[in-house]
């Protein structure tokens, strides 16, 4: 055997070593479901890390992405890649994110019932419990671009759970369709604040939603108050969810329900914003839009956010094949590169001006000779 076989297959080898190492590296994105209960244990702690979500998410996993670096590593197409999307393992995990964070919420809401935190400790368990939600959407983004019933269903009653059901709609057929262009309110526009993106991302989410599943249904003969609408089943559990935790619990039960779903997706709206600022499909001549490319959503490769939120940094290849699994995601050269994991970014993006200095020249130069671009 020749030298450059024995470097293939030492290549290959190395390969196959890390991609098994990565596969149950994912189990760190069940994390987010064990570190309300594992907060808890602090005894006489409590009302201190009740606000433990947030410092783990925003504080600490930011530093460790640091300490560990990147990962660029691919899987081989014909030789990795059948095997990766066969095994069980990769859903397996993410359904069961879908029962965990299910038995997570009625759990904590029973924790906030018992009187043991005080208002600033009840206040930081609410936003610990809605920052997990929001976490969880991102598995439920995963499960509904999936073509099986169990995934799909799966990933809608997850977006149940935190009342943001029309953007399992929203997302698959007018996002993936609309995404970097004027027409897609989840693409944030080139020096827009998020506080200017915010308010018309949950409208548009809605509305949007609504007008996709009414135009199905008339395709097919049916009208948009029927039984055949997917929102009107969705947003019935969420109604049915608050109307269970508010004869539980009262007033209580109500006001937790609500506002974990909304800082639920909120954050989810939040990563929309910086996974796509300023970046413009180029309209061609013909009036329509370039294709989906690598080139118009920001990746990061950093590798423990991108465990901890199954790929979901990889982002440009997800909307070039929309379909992948995310075990199976690919680092493209092409593709603008954050500077940060989402985990940083997502707080450098609470802070407009800071993310304007750091964002705004990374798009110039992407564009760069054809600066007219930026006000698309």
């Amino acid at each position: 055997m020749n030298t450059s076989h024995l470097s293939i297959n030492r290549e290959a080898t190395r390969r196959r070593i890390l991609l098994t190492l990565k596969k149950y590296s994912y189990l760190i994105a069940m994390l987010p479901l064990a570190l309300p209960p594992l907060l808890l244990a602090a005894v006489s702690l409590e009302n201190l890390f009740a606000w433990g979500v947030p410092v783990v998410v925003f504080g600490i996993i930011p530093v460790l992405d640091l300490l560990l670096g990147k990962d660029a590593l691919n899987p081989d197409e014909e030789v990795d890649v059948p095997k990766m999307n066969s095994e069980a393992f990769y859903r397996v995990i993410t359904l069961g994110w879908v029962a965990g964070y299910a038995v997570l919420l009625v759990w904590s809401m029973l924790e906030l019932a018992s009187g043991q935190f005080s208002t600033i400790g009840g206040i930081g368990w609410v936003i610990s419990i809605g920052i997990v939600g929001g976490l969880g959407i991102n598995v439920a983004h995963e499960l509904i671009h999936k073509d099986g019933k169990l995934e799909t269903r799966a990933g809608g009653f997850l977006l149940s759970l935190v009342c943001y059901a029309g953007f399992k709609v929203e997302h698959l057929r007018g996002h993936h369709v609309h995404v970097s262009t004027p027409g897609d309110a989840s693409s944030s526009r080139y020096n827009q604040s998020l506080y200017s993106f915010l308010p018309q991302a949950y409208l548009r989410n809605f509305l949007n939603a609504w007008k996709l599943e009414a135009q199905r249904l008339e395709r097919k003969g049916e009208k948009a108050f029927s039984w055949r609408n997917e929102l009107i089943w969705w947003y019935s559990i969420s109604a049915l969810v608050f109307v269970g935790f508010t004869v539980a619990f009262g007033w209580l039960g109500a006001a937790f329900f609500l506002v974990q779903s909304f800082i639920a997706f909120t954050l989810l709206e939040i990563v929309n914003y910086l996974e796509h600022y300023g970046l413009h499909r180029r309209k061609l001549d013909n009036g329509r839009y370039e294709r989906t490319g690598p080139e118009h959503s920001w990746n990061s490769n950093y590798f423990l956010t991108n465990v901890f939120l199954f790929h979901l940094q990889r982002h440009s290849d997800h909307h070039a094949y929309a379909k992948r699994r995310y075990q199976v995601l690919r680092h493209h050269d092409i593709a603008p590169q954050l500077p940060a994991g989402y985990a940083a970014m997502i707080v450098l993006a609470t802070i407009p001006p800071l993310w304007k200095r750091i964002m705004n020249p990374r798009v110039e130069a992407y564009y760069r000779g054809e600066e007219h671009q930026l006000a698309s």
